[in-house]
């Protein structure tokens, strides 16, 4: 879908690879860039920063909320007009604790706005989208949501879980001869902040830029799946020819994703908000 005269609305558009990519598709024309974020302030200082590239609406939403969700949406059409396309980009990761180490709230958070949000977004949204027939919905889930690894165990199956709707929604779709599109975005770790102390081996950590142009590049192009590095789309091909514990040598140990949550910090500060992705 071209980026052109579209309403373009980003769940964590305050920061991050959200901001960038409002960036660029104001870049590419876009009528309005519309920000829903947790941070306040961060929306008004995108605004401004960003204020010489076009149209930029702002909106302080808790997307894990249903009921702010709805309101939000209703009040975002009623003045930017319809929704042309969504990214859903909000995030967060707490800690690298192992599982039995982390609290009821930090499992039932994570799960809420990298799982359950993008869903309500996007229920919000769906009924207008499928009405005009036109639409897309991009989320930014995780190469964590395709392979397993120690101390981000819940931040994994909330990137799994929003793996797997996104990618059945886009069947729905598809099966029901829609013309609104579905992308599923799964980036290796990004050096947005949210990932600050994560030590990679061998596979680089991405640039936010390069990111968000890959993202951009997906969405224009209507693409169902986008794995940031490329080599990440055949990672459940390895998965399924290599007996797991030769697999958990190749990627664990050699490759040392096993341990690249060894010496997570995060971005301290902004690690309740739900503005960051990946």
């Amino acid at each position: 879908m071209k980026f052109e005269k579209t309403n373009v609305l980003i769940t964590g558009g305050a920061s991050g690879i959200g901001k960038i990519m409002g960036r660029m598709a104001l870049e590419k024309g876009a009528e309005t860039f519309i920000i829903w974020d947790i941070n306040i302030a961060a929306i008004e200082n995108v605004k401004k920063e960003l204020a010489s590239f076009g149209r930029i609406k702002g909106y302080m939403v808790d997307v894990s909320d249903s009921e702010k969700v709805a309101l939000a949406y209703r009040k975002t059409v009623e003045e930017c007009g319809a929704i042309d396309i969504i990214i859903n980009c909000a995030g967060i990761i707490t800690s690298n604790k192992t599982f039995d180490q982390m609290s009821s709230d930090e499992i039932i958070r994570t799960m809420n706005i990298n799982t359950i949000a993008p869903m309500l977004v996007a229920h919000a949204a769906l009924p207008d989208m499928l009405r005009r027939n036109r639409g897309h919905i991009c989320t930014i889930a995780s190469a964590g949501g395709m392979l397993s690894n120690p101390k981000m165990s819940v931040y994994a199956a909330s990137k799994w879980g929003a793996i797997g709707w996104s990618d059945s929604v886009r069947i729905e779709l598809q099966d029901s001869k829609s013309n609104v599109h579905i992308t599923t975005v799964a980036p290796y770790y990004i050096n947005t902040g949210m990932f600050d102390g994560v030590r990679s081996r061998i596979i680089p950590i991405l640039k936010p830029e390069y990111v968000a142009a890959r993202v951009i590049k997906g969405i224009e192009h209507n693409r169902t799946f986008c794995g940031i590095p490329f080599g990440f789309h055949f990672i459940r091909f390895w998965q399924a020819i290599l007996p797991t514990r030769v697999f958990d040598w190749l990627f664990g140990e050699l490759f040392g994703i096993y341990h690249a949550m060894d010496d997570f910090t995060g971005r301290k500060s902004h690690i309740s908000h739900n503005s960051k992705a990946s």
